[in-house]
């Protein structure tokens, strides 16, 4: 089939692999992500929208460590069957052996997060066959954290904070409504134009909910040098 985006142009007779974007996902995003002490990992997905999102066609898609080929997932981890996110709510995947403050918010647990250079790509469509990229593959990419184009060592850079996907809570800012497939631009250079907020390792203090678009008033830490300074505070309390 030539409007496939597998198309095999040498191809006589079809085996049935044809592969087409479905374009109507909804623009969920990574809104936080934790490698923290032991096992305690986690990924936060974000619903933006007004209506519940079910995720049946949702997935994450993951490569370890380096890569098998460059620009593809390793693999493929759908969600669990009949879940989905409430409007403007969050889906949060743990460790199972993670602490209790983060499995209280978890939605589905999954053994095998990342240790900081696993990519991690949120994805909407059917699994492939086999591991083939996004152009072949019948599936969109809506978000990402780290990237599928090999081992970038403990971890990737962040707003400026090498290793930042190890060791690290990284939240998203509030001006961020979707996702953005180019981690390289979401990651930015510094703390200005990163999508990002790095926070030490075993910050769970956002976990469980999102905020966006920003308030005009969000109360907290304000004063830079505190050990409890909160980027996103507008107000001291």
């Amino acid at each position: 089939d030539s409007l496939a985006l597998n198309y095999d142009p040498l191809a006589t007779i079809d085996d049935g692999s044809c592969n087409y974007v479905v374009t109507s996902s909804a623009p969920l995003f990574f809104s936080e992500y934790a490698e923290g002490s032991s096992n305690n990992k986690y990924l936060e997905i974000f619903n933006p929208t007004s209506d519940t999102v079910f995720l049946d066609n949702y997935a994450t898609a993951n490569t370890t460590n380096g890569v098998t080929t460059v620009g593809v997932y390793e693999y493929w981890n759908d969600f669990d069957a009949g879940k989905y996110i409430l409007p403007n709510d969050v889906y949060v995947i743990a460790h199972p052996s993670a602490d209790p403050q983060i499995l209280a918010f978890a939605d589905e647990t999954h053994s095998y997060l990342s240790n900081g250079d696993d990519g991690y790509g949120l994805v909407y469509g059917s699994k492939p066959s086999s591991p083939v990229g996004p152009s072949s593959g019948g599936y969109i990419i809506l978000d990402m954290i780290g990237d599928w184009n090999g081992d970038p060592g403990e971890g990737w850079p962040v707003a400026g904070e090498s290793d930042a996907t190890k060791d690290h809570t990284l939240v998203r800012k509030c001006d961020v409504t979707s996702g953005n497939s180019d981690w390289t631009a979401s990651a930015g250079t510094d703390s200005l134009n990163s999508e990002w907020i790095v926070y030490d390792q075993n910050t769970w203090t956002y976990l469980g909910s999102h905020l966006t678009p920003c308030s005009s008033v969000q109360l907290g830490c304000t004063d830079s040098l505190a050990l409890n300074y909160d980027p996103l505070a507008t107000l001291d309390d």
